[in-house]
C-alpha cells in the first residue's frame, strides 16, 4: 500500500517538477539570453538536478521552444479576450479602436517573464535555431494580425471600414499602434508615461482610419 500511495505520489510531483523548470527556465533565459543560459543555472533556480530537467526535455533548445510557445499562447489567450471585449460589438469605431490598442499594449506588463524572452528572441535571432524561430513567430507575433484580421473583416461588413485584405489592414493596425509602442519600450522594459502611449495610440487609430475609414466611421 504504502509503495502504491508513494508512486501516486511521484506521479503528481511530476507536472509541478516540470512547472518549476519551465518557470526557472522563463527567467533564467529572460535574464541571461538564450546562448549564455546554462541548465545547471536553470536546474538550480528550480530546485532541481540536470537529470530532471533531462528527463522532461530532450535539450536546451527544446526547453526554450517550449517556454517560447507557452508564453506566446498565454499571450494569445489574452489578446483574444482583448478583441471579444473591444471589437465584437463596435458602437464607435475609433472609440473602440482605441480602446482595444490600450489594453492591447497594457497587456505586455501582464506578462514580463514572457516579454523579457521576447527580448531575448530579437537579441539573438541569428543563435536561435531557425525551426524554434519560426514555431514562436506562429503562435506569437503572426496570430497577433490573423486574430484581428476577422475582426476588421466584420467591421468592414458593416461599411465602417474599406479594406481588400483583412490580414494585411491588421498588419497595419499593429504596426501603427501596439509595435509601435514596443519597439519605444523594448517589450516593457522602458515604460513610457501613460499620456505618451495614449498618444501614439490614438495617433495611430487616427492614421490607420484615414487609411481605412468611409464616410461612415
Amino acid at each position: 500500500m504504502a509503495t502504491g500511495t508513494a508512486t501516486a505520489d511521484a506521479r503528481r510531483g511530476m507536472p509541478e517538477k516540470r512547472r518549476a523548470i519551465m518557470r526557472a527556465a522563463r527567467a533564467v533565459f529572460g535574464r541571461e539570453g538564450y546562448t549564455r543560459a546554462g541548465v545547471d543555472t536553470i536546474a538550480l533556480e528550480a530546485g532541481v538536478s540536470n537529470r530532471t530537467i533531462y528527463n522532461h526535455f530532450a535539450d536546451k533548445e527544446e526547453l526554450f521552444q517550449t517556454v517560447a510557445l507557452e508564453g506566446a499562447e498565454q499571450v494569445t489567450a489574452a489578446v483574444a479576450e482583448i478583441l471579444e471585449r473591444h471589437l465584437r460589438k463596435v458602437l464607435d469605431i475609433r472609440e473602440d479602436l482605441i480602446a482595444f490598442g490600450l489594453e492591447r499594449v497594457a497587456a505586455v506588463t501582464a506578462f514580463p517573464d514572457h516579454f523579457a524572452l521576447v527580448r531575448t528572441i530579437e537579441a539573438e535571432a541569428s543563435r536561435i535555431p531557425r525551426d524554434v524561430l519560426e514555431a514562436w513567430r506562429d503562435a506569437g507575433p503572426l496570430s497577433a494580425h490573423k486574430r484581428l484580421a476577422p475582426y476588421l473583416r466584420r467591421i468592414a461588413e458593416r461599411g465602417l471600414l474599406d479594406l481588400d485584405d483583412p490580414e494585411r489592414a491588421a498588419n497595419h493596425f499593429n504596426l501603427l499602434t501596439i509595435t509601435d509602442v514596443n519597439q519605444r519600450t523594448f517589450y516593457g522594459a522602458l515604460p513610457l508615461p501613460e499620456s505618451e502611449v495614449t498618444s501614439i495610440v490614438v495617433d495611430g487609430v487616427d492614421t490607420f482610419l484615414r487609411l481605412y475609414g468611409t464616410a461612415e466611421s
